[in-house]
């Protein structure tokens, strides 16, 4: 089979590698296409992957509106469907790239594999726009891939025939496993460079960049982890701070002069996951993160009003605190010793086998 692979951001790379690995292994002509939403951001996780792309559209994505982001994306692929006839495309998640690329496979009448189908918080606008988008490829889908039970539910009841939904787990189980597996050496240089002298035991991550919290949204949630740190002095915070204007001005802003925040530059994924490793807790408002968080044991805050991710709060390895400063700073006073219990624990996303069975499906379908 000719199998297309779309991706534009980091965690759609993330969780597509160890499908695109799985295809490749079997035999089949695998073709990795990259939109460039994310821009240079991805090319430090196509070295950690040893992966490159077959088609780089490398968008101007500064400063572009969704649409217009959306058009130049689909005119693109529009372009290289006319030349390529893939037997099938994969589409993963819920970002502008998953959304254009299975809708440009629908109107070449390409069938569509979506991984990580069936994820909802039913409110369109957190998040936004993921939450449209992927609802959206899940009425242009032949292969709904689900990661849980819950999605599997929430396919069915929008009308989803059971044929075409499958239970497989969540694929960035299978990339965090391969990391650790083959790059254990690398986290631990990775991490020492990261934290220097700093005692590894105390440290809390944060990642913050939704575009549902800019503004004064992050500017509460930021002071209520500011308050925290003032009265300890003894933790570190690690803060890899996205490029963007509009989230790196209020994050030096509000924790700039603190002796006890570090806010670095973008980290790659076996630095984050390092991080995430040898943190006392972490505080982010990304998805993939409080997937990635319990395969470590870790406690996750989430600084959003609203998760698809419901499995992280009802295993208990997290729970929702949006972005009252106030509220922040309690969870982080209450929840700071709560990874020892979870260890022993479940992880509530998969076993680590989802490519396994994504590729198994499709030969036994298609093949």
């Amino acid at each position: 089979m000719k199998i297309g692979f779309i991706f534009g951001t980091r965690p759609e790379i993330i969780k597509l590698f160890p499908v695109m690995r799985e295809f490749r292994r079997r035999g089949h002509k695998v073709c990795l296409i990259s939109t460039g939403q994310h821009g240079e951001l991805i090319d430090i996780f196509f070295k950690v992957f040893n992966i490159e792309p077959d088609f780089d559209f490398d968008l101007d994505v500064e400063n572009r509106t969704l649409a217009r982001l959306s058009a130049d994306m689909l005119e693109n692929l529009d372009r290289l469907f006319e030349k390529i006839r893939f037997d099938l495309v994969f589409v993963q998640g819920d970002t502008t790239s998953a959304f254009i690329g299975a809708l440009c496979a629908f109107y070449h009448r390409i069938p569509v594999a979506h991984v990580e189908a069936g994820l909802r918080t039913d409110d369109m606008n957190e998040p936004f726009p993921e939450e449209m988008n992927r609802r959206l490829i899940g009425r242009m889908a032949v292969f709904h891939f689900a990661p849980t039970k819950r999605a599997v539910e929430n396919l069915r009841m929008e009308g989803v025939k059971d044929e075409n939904i499958f239970l497989v787990g969540n694929t960035v189980v299978d990339s965090l496993n391969w990391i650790v597996e083959n790059k254990k050496d690398e986290m631990e240089r990775s991490f020492r460079k990261l934290v220097e002298d700093t005692q590894s035991d105390r440290l809390i991550l944060l990642t913050m960049h939704r575009r549902e919290n800019w503004g004064r949204r992050m500017k509460e949630a930021l002071s209520g982890i500011k308050m925290y740190l003032l009265e300890n002095p003894d933790f570190l915070l690690i803060f890899p701070v996205h490029p963007n204007p509009v989230v790196k001005d209020v994050a030096y802003d509000v924790l700039g002069n603190l002796k006890n925040a570090r806010l670095i530059d973008p980290v790659d994924y076996v630095s984050l996951l390092a991080l995430i490793e040898h943190s006392r807790i972490v505080l982010t408002d990304s998805g993939g993160i409080q997937e990635e968080a319990p395969s470590f044991g870790k406690y996750v805050l989430v600084m959003r009003n609203k998760t698809e991710r419901y499995e992280l709060l009802e295993g208990g390895f997290g729970e929702l605190v949006g972005t009252d400063g106030k509220r922040i700073y309690e969870a982080l006073k209450s929840n700071m010793n709560k990874n020892m219990k979870l260890k022993e624990m479940k992880n509530p996303f998969g076993d680590g086998k989802a490519s396994i069975r994504i590729a198994d499906i499709v030969e036994s379908t298609v093949m």
